[in-house]
Order: structure tokens, then sequence, then C-alpha cells
């Protein structure tokens, strides 16, 4: 194995309560307060892509709105994370730079562009990675990116983690064994390694 590729949320750490704080400001920018978002409406969207996104929290409104009102949410994530920023889950920087001695280590996530830049600039953790792609720069999906990915640095052979179902299903598109991260947010039921903390990984790279 030559690389570890991660998901984000729900993986190396937890935004949540920040992404609240932020879509709530754009919510009453565009809806005049006529709705509000939850820390558990937001755990139910983890992990799916923008439109999938905006189709299951704003279903009554038309496209058009629904396009406006996510991209005004989407413009807010990366000013409140930087300064906000999330909740690693423990000991992630350490197990980063451990795992970074020995392997090379990538992130991909279904996030807008501009989040993982915001990550890395508020917890300062940028130089554990050598890459990253996401949803919201290329359009793909996630195994679609992971394999870009893989292809633009050459990889041979990797594993994923992840803490959904669809974090599951982008590793078997990419044809890569998939660690599930069962402490994020997501239930799932098949995958090659299970770790129930993050720094398990250790015990099994």
């Amino acid at each position: 194995m030559d690389s570890i590729i991660f998901d984000l949320d729900g993986t190396i750490w937890d935004s949540v309560d920040t992404i609240v704080d932020a879509w709530n400001s754009s919510i009453q920018k565009c809806l005049a307060g006529k709705m509000q978002l939850t820390r558990v409406d937001l755990e139910g969207v983890m992990g799916l892509q923008a439109d999938d996104i905006s189709k299951k929290l704003f279903p009554t409104l038309d496209e058009e709105l629904r396009k406006k009102v996510m991209d005004e949410c989407f413009n807010a994530d990366g000013e409140y994370i930087k300064k906000q920023g999330g909740q690693l889950y423990p000991n992630v920087k350490e197990v980063l730079s451990r795992l970074s001695k020995k392997y090379k280590l990538f992130i991909v996530s279904n996030c807008q562009e501009g989040y993982i830049e915001a990550f890395y600039e508020y917890h300062q953790l940028e130089k554990y990675f050598l890459d990253f792609e996401n949803a919201g720069r290329t359009g793909l999906s996630k195994g679609e990116n992971i394999k870009l990915l893989m292809e633009r640095n050459n990889l041979q052979s990797s594993v994923y983690v992840g803490d959904t179902a669809g974090d599951l299903k982008a590793a078997r598109f990419a044809g890569i064994p998939f660690v599930y991260a069962e402490y994020g947010f997501g239930t799932v039921i098949e995958y090659d390694y299970v770790i129930e903390r993050f720094d398990k990984l250790l015990e099994i790279f």
C-alpha cells in the first residue's frame, strides 16, 4: 500500500455546528428567516453532493431559488470555517503526522471548492497531505474524483477512509479497499476495515 485517501466530514473532523451557523446566516439573507436549519438537518445530508443536499433541505423551493440559497450557503461556509474551524476528532494531528512518514496522504470530499482550503488554513494540517480533490471543483462523483486523484499522483495501491455508504460506493467504484470510520455520520454494513476511533488507523496501517 502506498497511500491513504481520506474523506473529510465525519472522518477527520466534525464541522456541523460551524456549517449550521453559516447556512442559517445565508438562509436569513435569502429567505428572510422563513426557515432555520438544525444540526440534525445537516447531519442527514453530510457526504452528499450539492444538488442532492439542496433537494433534501429545500424541497419546496423552485430550482432557481434553491440554487441561489445553496450558493450563498457555500460562500458563507469558507468564511465561517476560516474563523471558527471545526472539531477535529481525537488525536488527528498525531495520527496524520505518523502516517505521513510512511504513506502518501490525500483528501477527496464532496464539498464545494474552497472548503478543504479553509480546513487547512484553520487547523494548519496542509503539510500532511500531498493533494486533494472535491466535487465543487470537478463536478464529478466522489468515486470519479478518487480515480482522478490516483491517476494524477500515480498511485498504485490506495485505501479510502470514510464514514458513509456513499464513501463505500466511491471506494468500490475506484476499485480500492474501504475503511469505515464508524464514529462518523453514516451507517455502513460492508467494509474491508473498520475503526471506532481515528487513532485505530495506526493499528491497521
